[in-house]
């Protein structure tokens, strides 16, 4: 984390100061712009990369964080305005309910470390989600808070980077083995996905109201849930599929009224 967004700090910098687009705004917009990035970046990733430290699965860290966008959409009336329904409250509620399904079975209530671990993942659903409402809250009332694309995700960069700074020299010392599969994913975490993934959801954020948005989302449980099976050996677990089922079910009920309300406005 402390190397992929020191470099990305880097590159921006270097990309806004060739440019002659470097600049630091006053605090009241710089402040909200890096608390977005921070929470996006670094409490997310954070959490995600903890849970799967302690021997969370992967396709179960990717089924609680789906929760994430609909809880975005869930939540954005009470701080954007963009009301949510009935049938929002209801399909969240069913999706709530297959991703217990899925912990409760794995969970190992003898061992409150092993249960906690399953736990942590929710902390990142709270850190996007909050992310995702302050920088739609921007996008629809505060406008003047909002910074060109380049600058907000060196603003993002800078934050989460500032924050890993005392991490990596206190508790590693800074080690590093420099081989070239490190380097190789160090370069897909920053290109692609914190340049390209990130500034393409903020993107779609800024164009679509939060429950449109969310739709993307909900294709990564059964995506990272096959890969982890292929890849690392995971195991899938009858209530893993329930619980799967469940949460589309779910998402189907909640984005089928959100894609029918849209198409009437």
């Amino acid at each position: 984390m402390f190397w992929r967004y020191g470099i990305l700090t880097l590159i921006l910098f270097l990309y806004l100061l060739i440019t002659n687009r470097l600049c630091f705004p006053e605090w009241r917009i710089t402040i909200p712009n890096m608390l977005v990035g921070l929470l996006a970046h670094g409490v997310w990733l954070t959490g995600v990369l903890f849970s799967l430290n302690l021997g969370v699965p992967a396709g179960i860290v990717a089924l609680i964080t789906a929760l994430q966008p609909m809880a975005t959409g869930a939540f954005s009336g009470l701080t954007t305005g963009e009301q949510t329904s009935r049938h929002q409250w209801t399909g969240l509620t069913i999706a709530f309910a297959g991703v217990a399904l899925t912990i409760l079975a794995r969970m190992d209530f003898s061992d409150l470390g092993t249960s906690g671990a399953y736990l942590i993942p929710f902390v990142s659903v709270a850190a996007m989600t909050s992310a995702n409402l302050i920088e739609r809250e921007m996008e629809i009332a505060e406008h003047w808070r909002l910074l060109p694309m380049d600058q907000t995700l060196f603003l993002q960069s800078l934050a989460t980077f500032m924050v890993f700074i005392l991490p990596a020299v206190f508790f590693e010392d800074l080690k590093t083995q420099w081989k070239p599969p490190f380097i190789l994913t160090l370069m897909w975490l920053i290109v692609p996905v914190s340049i390209g993934a990130y500034a393409s959801m903020w993107k779609l954020l800024e164009r679509m109201e939060a429950n449109r948005f969310a739709a993307f989302f909900y294709f990564s449980p059964p995506v990272t849930m096959l890969m982890a099976w292929v890849a690392f050996g995971d195991t899938l677990l009858l209530t893993d599929l329930g619980g799967l089922t469940i949460v589309f079910t779910g998402v189907i009920f909640t984005q089928k009224h959100s894609f029918k309300r849209a198409g009437k406005d």
